[in-house]
């Protein structure tokens, strides 16, 4: 158990240092163009599966601990996603070009969700 605990800790760490970094990049680090514009609301699906991932890895960090409880997974989601709030502030203040949309903040809600709905399917498993 302790060997997946560590893994599980590891990978929610990391993508939350990748995530950090994605989100505090200025705006000018991303391409004007590209054929990734052509994909509709590509930003919000980025946002749903970035948001997916961290709820997802870091409920499964909760597991290897031992707190497997749905209020527990709920908590995690609520954190997650209270995390994509707090940084659309960062990029607002903080962040130069970027700036505050309530629509990424939906996406990144919509991702906690899609994240604790398949944590809670793989942990019935």
């Amino acid at each position: 158990m302790a060997k997946h605990r560590i893994l599980w800790i590891a990978a929610s760490a990391g993508w939350l240092m990748i995530c950090t970094v994605l989100l505090c990049m200025p705006g000018s680090a991303f391409p004007e163009s590209s054929w990734l514009d052509k994909i509709p609301l590509f930003d919000k699906w980025v946002h749903i599966g970035m948001f997916a991932i961290m709820t997802f890895l870091i409920g499964k960090m909760a597991v290897a601990s031992g707190h497997s409880t749905k209020k527990t997974f709920i908590l995690i989601a609520l954190l997650c996603f209270t995390y994509g709030v707090l940084m659309e502030f960062v990029q607002h203040y903080w962040i130069p070009y970027r700036s505050f949309d309530v629509w990424d903040m939906v996406a990144d809600g919509a991702g906690a969700a899609v994240g604790l709905a398949v944590l809670q399917y793989s942990n019935k498993l």
